[in-house]
């Protein structure tokens, strides 16, 4: 029986009911009057008073003169991280062409969306690595239309870094828009975007809200809430370390949970101790001691077996292994958005560039599906083709499957098709 050494309150920072009915409001407005609409959430929300939304040429080009090589050159590492683990795992998505009966040949290819829109926030921390996450990989599956969102920064609009990093990982027009007002300027295709077929990446409470109910306008990503971790240590690696890394992703927010299962007691609370200790001299403590108080949760579990049953219910975003057996522990666990296995590894290596991408699924998702990837971009349709032969042999069959289901105009398609593919001998006769 799991024993929680810790639990945390799990308590939402906002109230959802408010936001979304605020988001439905803004989403419709911006719906019916488009850039007018877009223009007055900018002002408001934003305090963008230009009604210059695009970036221009000139001022990428400047962005890319002053920045420090050595960012630049650390951001191309992480680019080509990211983009060339999309290009293996887009070289596994083999195209399909079988006939499985005489004369029936069925098969699927893959078709990329003809434009993405990508919104990387600008709030407490301007989320840079968000950028490529969502346009390196957009563009490795071939997205002709690449479109970056971020909100503007101060009078020059979005921050430097995020469009250099935008336009470097392959994007194609760039817009100094922010909030719910992005995600639906980028579904609507206003000012001069093209509708967008898919929005992604991440972003507060408003602009999640703002993609839930934009899904069916526009393809989403994935939902996203706030970040969360959950490591499983059995004392094997050291109490200071599982606590800098619950840490490391405490100081996202306050409403970030972060989670650790044990199995002995007495490290349980070498970890809570450590925490507290940590938290002293954390340049972010005051967001990272908030969530620790309000969502930091630490559970005995009374065996391995039940460590990989509690971490399955929590379904973590981030999960890390420090245990001695980290090879059984990956055997086992069913749900994660992302997997790190060993000291060696950390939650901040998939978040700022170590090649796995870091939009992954929050609030138990990880049940259902994994995170962002570059197959997200990529249509898998499918197609059919026949020889009269096998179109004439089918017909009946499907025929009586529609009469069986009152749908006699498909059972006529499938009869017209049975006389026109006869032998010559049997329609003479």
């Amino acid at each position: 029986m799991a024993i929680y050494l810790k639990r945390g309150d799990n308590a939402e920072a906002f109230d959802r009911a408010k936001v979304e009915a605020t988001v439905s409001a803004m989403l419709e407005d911006i719906r019916v009057n488009r850039e007018d609409a877009v223009l007055k959430y900018a002002r408001d929300l934003d305090k963008w008073n230009n009604p210059q939304i695009r970036i221009s040429d000139d001022r990428i080009r400047q962005v890319e003169a002053m920045l420090p090589e050595t960012w630049k050159d650390d951001v191309a590492y992480a680019i080509t991280q990211v983009q060339d683990f999309a290009r293996a795992q887009k070289a596994t998505m083999e195209e399909l062409e079988i006939e499985l009966r005489p004369g029936v040949v069925l098969g699927h290819k893959h078709i990329p969306v003809t434009s993405v829109g990508c919104y990387t926030p600008g709030g407490k921390y301007p989320l840079v690595a968000g950028a490529f996450m969502t346009v390196g990989t957009a563009s490795v599956a071939g997205v002709e239309n690449i479109i970056g969102c971020a909100p503007p920064r101060d009078a020059d609009g979005m921050y430097p870094q995020t469009l250099y990093t935008m336009k470097a990982a392959g994007g194609h027009a760039f817009y100094s828009l922010g909030g719910a007002q992005a995600l639906a300027a980028m579904a609507y295709g206003c000012f001069d975007m093209p509708e967008c077929d898919i929005i992604c990446g991440p972003g507060n409470p408003f602009v999640a809200a703002a993609k839930r109910q934009l899904f069916g306008v526009c393809g989403i990503d994935l939902p996203a809430g706030p970040t969360e971790v959950l490591i499983i240590a059995d004392g094997t690696i050291d109490a200071a370390l599982v606590a800098t890394d619950l840490l490391g992703q405490a100081e996202h927010g306050p409403d970030t949970p972060v989670w650790l299962i044990v199995l002995d007691e007495a490290f349980g609370r070498a970890v809570i101790a450590e925490v507290e200790k940590q938290l002293v001299t954390l340049p972010t403590r005051e967001i990272a001691a908030v969530a620790w108080k309000n969502n930091g949760e630490v559970v005995v579990a009374s065996d391995r077996e039940e460590a990989c049953d509690l971490s399955d219910a929590y379904a973590a975003e981030h999960l890390e292994l420090l245990t001695g057996e980290d090879d059984w522990y990956f055997d086992r666990l069913k749900n994660y958005g992302s997997l790190f296995i060993g000291e060696e590894s950390t939650v901040a290596y998939g978040d700022k560039g170590v090649g796995t991408n870091h939009t992954l699924p929050t609030g138990r998702a990880a049940r259902f599906t994994g995170g962002l990837w570059v197959g997200k971009f990529l249509k898998t349709c499918t197609y059919q083709r026949l020889t009269p032969e096998a179109s004439r042999h089918i017909a009946p069959i499907m025929s009586r499957i529609a009469e069986g289901e009152g749908m006699l105009a498909h059972a006529l398609t499938a009869d017209v098709r049975y006389t026109r593919f006869a032998p010559k001998n049997e329609t003479e006769s």
